[in-house]
């Protein structure tokens, strides 16, 4: 019996979003292309005495948003453990390094860290694909925060395929004063369609091309989203955020997922330093990050025994 297990799992970025229309589900089919970079939260799971019960504790920027209930996808996932011998009697603790409610999936990079710690602190012996499974229960970016690296996902974003990948890219991220709602976004974006037709989401070939190559001059000019002109909508400074990327040489510049967070391109380390120092200068963002991706998905980091 293990004593503690340390998981690290990644953010995400869309490099590309393709939004389909509403379906009877409540949901939207996409096209999407993952990518996870390296800002990451960590997560403790320790066994605690019989009868003890969960105990959450987050740790870290924006840990006061984070709830410490049954709606945080951390304890939900606990719960869809049990079944296999997890036990309801343990200690999480989350230190959190992911924007909350930045459009960068914390809450699903939580939750992928969560199955990945359990099982292992409970040697469940669970198979990659029992857990994705597991994770699509949760929600649509946890079984990518299982994956990391870069991926195309389909239908609710949860059937993903590897990405072929050439070297790594630098990226520098506009963090915001506020979050977003994702539904919120959601519903924006379905309003600014006016029930006009949309067509079924596709990935662009020109993106993945970039990325076969290596190519980061080409991937900046392919970014897409088609939740950035809801997000827009919503939070109009956020033009501001992508206008000031684009006056200091970013290769590319798009919305993160459903915002607020705005990623930009870099052509290197350096030129990430620049346009990190120019975002903090303009004071047009709350504070600027820095990351290499693509990186990998939720993994043991550290596990001690008893």
């Amino acid at each position: 019996m293990l004593s503690s297990v340390t998981v690290r799992a990644p953010a995400k970025v869309n490099l590309a979003l393709g939004v389909g229309p509403l379906r009877e589900d409540g949901f939207h089919g996409l096209a999407t292309v993952f990518h996870a970079v390296g800002l990451y939260d960590d997560l403790v799971a320790t066994p605690l005495p019989e009868g003890s019960g969960v105990q959450l504790v987050v740790e870290g920027e924006g840990a006061g948003e984070v709830p410490l209930d049954r709606t945080n996808l951390v304890w939900r996932a606990l719960e869809l453990l049990e079944p296999y011998g997890a036990s309801p009697d343990v200690s999480l603790t989350i230190s959190k390094g992911i924007p909350v409610a930045g459009g960068m999936a914390g809450g699903s990079a939580d939750a992928a860290a969560a199955l990945v710690a359990l099982d292992a602190l409970f040697e469940l012996g669970l198979a990659k694909e029992t857990l994705a499974a597991l994770g699509a229960e949760l929600g649509s970016d946890v079984p990518f925060a299982l994956h990391g690296g870069t991926a195309v996902g389909r239908d609710r974003g949860t059937e993903l395929t590897t990405a072929m990948v050439r070297g790594s890219f630098h990226w520098v991220f506009a963090l915001a004063h506020e979050g977003l709602s994702t539904p919120a976004v959601y519903r924006e974006c379905d309003r600014l369609r006016g029930g006009s037709r949309v067509p079924e989401p596709q990935v662009p070939d020109p993106l993945m091309k970039a990325l076969l190559a290596g190519d980061a001059v080409a991937l900046g000019a392919s970014l897409t989203n088609d939740l950035q002109h809801a997000a827009v909508s919503l939070r109009p400074q956020l033009g501001q955020v992508l206008d000031v990327g684009a006056d200091y040489g970013a290769l590319g510049g798009i919305v993160s997922g459903s915002g607020p967070t705005c990623a930009f391109l870099a052509r290197d380390d350096e030129h990430a330093l620049d346009l990190a120092v120019a975002f903090t200068a303009s004071g047009v963002c709350r504070t600027v990050r820095r990351a290499v991706g693509p990186v990998p998905g939720a993994r043991v980091v550290d596990q001690r025994a008893a």
